[in-house]
């Protein structure tokens, strides 16, 4: 819960390099999220060199961040195999988050960098990995040991909950 409470958008990063260790310990926690029908739909591609980072933060302007990373992840999703179908947006959210949360508990930064469903920006992911067309990204997690600190407020809001009833 911990991780869950301090997880906070980290677009700033030191040059600390990110160990194969540590980017398996995150793809280990992404396939350990929830998928409906147990399909799991995902796929990784794991973004280090310099060059490869720096064109992939062009994919849009909130991007940016990214050539300034020491790893990104890119989460996609393989239609071929949808056993529920469209609810591949969900699994691999959820593997997101799983990412996320884990970045944080090992004391990365970290930041999910949308893509999906912009056109423009799914196509840019698609012909820059040279993706199959079954292959649909999501988005693009920026990773780094952080080099800037994000305040933590409170973020439980109890007027969004509604009990039995509107």
């Amino acid at each position: 819960m911990d991780a869950i409470i301090r997880r906070r958008s980290i677009r700033s990063y030191t040059n600390q390099p990110i160990s194969d260790e540590i980017i398996y310990k995150l793809l280990n926690a992404a396939m350990c999220a929830p998928s409906a029908g147990n399909e799991r739909p995902w796929h990784f591609i794991v973004v280090r060199d310099k060059k490869q980072l720096v064109k992939l933060s062009q994919t849009h302007r909130n991007a940016s961040m990214i050539s300034d990373a020491q790893a990104a992840i890119v989460v996609c999703a393989d239609l071929e195999l949808e056993i529920k179908q469209g609810m591949w947006v969900q699994d691999c959210s959820a593997a997101t988050e799983n990412i996320l949360i884990e970045a944080t508990d090992l004391g990365l930064g970290a930041v999910w960098v949308g893509v999906y469903p912009r056109e423009d920006r799914v196509k840019y992911i698609t012909d820059f990995f040279s993706l199959p067309k079954h292959i649909i990204p999501l988005c693009i997690i920026s990773l780094g040991y952080p080099a800037e600190q994000v305040e933590q407020t409170e973020r439980f809001d109890k007027s969004r909950i509604h009990i039995e009833q509107w």
